[in-house]
């Protein structure tokens, strides 16, 4: 199975469709690492903008998560967007840990090989490959509104990662 069989390829600066509604509300999966070893997280928080005059994506990853080390350990990452049918896979995805769980055999899903030898999954309507071009990790002292801190009652703050936007699919 390949991704031409189930995508087009098309430009991000193409796309109609409403960023808050795919990331806050929709949610996607985050991936990292290769096509031999790889995890899969759920995220609902992120941008799509324009930096340094190229399409990005801005993720966040705690230190906590496994797809953490992945990120680390690798110069690309991809996302990927669903239709509300699969929303108990990104449930799944986001409550169950790859270390302990087969997450992809487990939630049905077909990994796809991307030219830089990334996942995505067939399953997907919208899948984005990036490349890593700057990373930062939030700091509490930055905080301007102090409210934020509530959302790390454990103290492990975000990672956010800047990727390129090298390879953009919709479904066919």
């Amino acid at each position: 199975m390949t991704i031409h069989e189930h995508f087009n390829a098309v430009s991000p600066y193409d796309l109609k469709q409403n960023p808050f509604q795919l990331i806050g509300k929709d949610w996607f999966l985050i991936t990292a690492g290769n096509s031999e070893k790889y995890n899969t997280m759920t995220a609902g928080w992120g941008s799509f903008g324009v930096l340094w005059n190229k399409a990005v994506i801005t993720t966040y990853i705690r230190p906590t998560r496994y797809t953490y080390e992945f990120s680390e350990e690798n110069d690309f990452f991809t996302v990927c967007f669903f239709e509300e049918k699969h929303r108990k896979t990104l449930a799944y995805c986001g409550k169950y840990s790859g270390k302990d769980v087969d997450k992809i055999a487990e939630c049905g899903l077909t990994p796809l090989v991307t030219p830089n030898n990334q996942i995505i999954f067939a399953e997907a309507n919208l899948a984005m490959e990036c490349k890593k071009i700057y990373i930062d990790d939030l700091q509490p002292k930055l905080f301007l509104d102090p409210s934020i801190d509530k959302h790390y009652p454990d103290k492990d703050y975000h990672r956010s990662y800047i990727g390129e936007i090298l390879n953009c699919w919709k479904a066919k």
